[in-house]
């Protein structure tokens, strides 16, 4: 992610300086509003960015979580099946059962059952945080893509690249707000 923001710095960088020597000349006034806009967008990717990154943390947090649920479903089912082999084996032997252990069996796969569902809610915590940061990440693409553009609309100064270029920061907006209110 970090080369990806350095190259956004580095176009917005250039396209201001191009912008700087083009208003001080008297030329062109709508290259000013060009690297407004390019500023704004610069900060909406940022935002972006900031917002994506996080979701991809707590994605990875959730999915930690419910691993470490199910290795703790798995060794109850382990225990559980352990104890039931006793008693089988007692059994084989004429021996009586242990009831403490009947009843440890239970209380298991009660447990087992509690632990299964918090594992699922823990995934879905991921899934959910996963499709945020999709989200986010074509919103941060886009609005690189339009800093690209509207340094290009700088230099060739073309001002009709400078309005696709807000068209490309509309649609990354589209997205910012979509992940927010996701």
């Amino acid at each position: 992610m970090d080369e990806i923001e350095n190259y956004a710095e580095k176009i917005h960088e250039q396209s201001n300086e191009h912008a700087h020597h083009i208003l001080s000349e008297g030329k062109d006034r709508w290259v000013l509003f060009v690297a407004l806009s390019t500023a704004l967008i610069a900060v909406l990717a940022a935002i972006t960015g900031l917002l994506a990154g996080e979701h991809a943390d707590e994605a990875m947090l959730a999915q930690i979580r419910a691993s470490d649920q199910w290795a703790f479903y798995q060794a109850k089912g382990i225990k559980t099946e352990t104890l039931n082999q006793t008693s089988k084996i007692l059994s084989a032997f004429g021996k009586p059962v242990i009831a403490a252990d009947e009843e440890k069996i239970k209380q298991n796969k009660q447990e087992q059952a509690a632990i299964k569902e918090k594992a699922e809610d823990f995934q879905k915590e991921s899934d959910l945080h996963v499709v945020k940061h999709s989200v986010f990440a074509r919103g941060i693409t886009l609005f690189q893509i339009s800093i690209a553009i509207g340094a290009i609309s700088i230099i060739i100064k073309r001002k009709s690249l400078w309005l696709v270029s807000i068209g490309f920061a509309l649609i990354g907006i589209f997205f910012l707000t979509q992940g927010i209110w996701f």
